[in-house]
């Protein structure tokens, strides 16, 4: 019986020493890992509204852009984060939108939209995309992406024609439920801009 307390006790002592040792582990690392988190936000932003020199999160409003959404047809999307754009003045000049398209082929799809005051899309950025390969998956691709840059509309169609104008998106070929998702997914971050945070022309 001895033993079996002796046993016990050192089982009961070395669990106590493992959670100390992980709790101070977690308390060493815990602000480098969030650091680390921050700065690779800060350049997925960087990526989407490059003339911009810092970016700082806004809470996002849901209630508020539940029914703008709705609205304007976009009741499967979700804003996520907001964070707005300043210079190296200090000056605001715009906003990265995150949105999640919950119309995927292969799941939700996010994205990260960048505009500056004007309501002029600077570039988007797939944060997180499980598409096909070969199909979906290339919505991720300069090619694509591109589209939307620098366009300056107050929304965008996609087209399978290859019909031209600064509001057309040209599909992925084989998928057209990506493309859907995708155009929408901007479309919603425009519709928050401007419905929500007030933006546009005239800014």
């Amino acid at each position: 019986m001895n033993k079996i307390i002796k046993n016990a006790m050192i089982l009961t002592a070395i669990t106590l020493i493992s959670g100390c040792l992980l709790g101070l582990v977690y308390e060493i690392t815990k602000e480098p890992i969030a650091q680390a988190q921050e700065n690779a936000k800060q350049a997925a932003y960087k990526t989407v509204l490059a003339e911009a020199d810092s970016f700082e999160d806004v809470e996002v409003d849901e209630e508020a852009a539940f029914e703008p959404l709705v609205a304007a047809g976009y009741d499967a999307d979700s804003i996520m984060e907001v964070a707005v754009a300043k210079d190296a003045n200090g000056k605001e000049i715009g906003y990265v939108i995150t949105v999640a398209s919950h119309e995927g082929y292969g799941g939700d799809i996010e994205i990260s939209v960048g505009i500056l005051n004007d309501g002029t899309v600077k570039g988007i950025e797939m944060l997180s995309i499980g598409e096909t390969a070969g199909l979906g998956m290339k919505a991720k691709e300069p090619e694509f992406k591109n589209q939307f840059q620098d366009k300056q509309v107050d929304v965008f169609f996609y087209t399978k024609s290859g019909e031209e104008g600064e509001d057309k998106i040209e599909a992925l070929s084989g998928a057209t439920i990506t493309t859907n998702a995708v155009t929408n997914g901007v479309n919603s971050a425009l519709v928050y801009f401007r419905e929500v945070l007030g933006g546009g022309s005239g800014e």
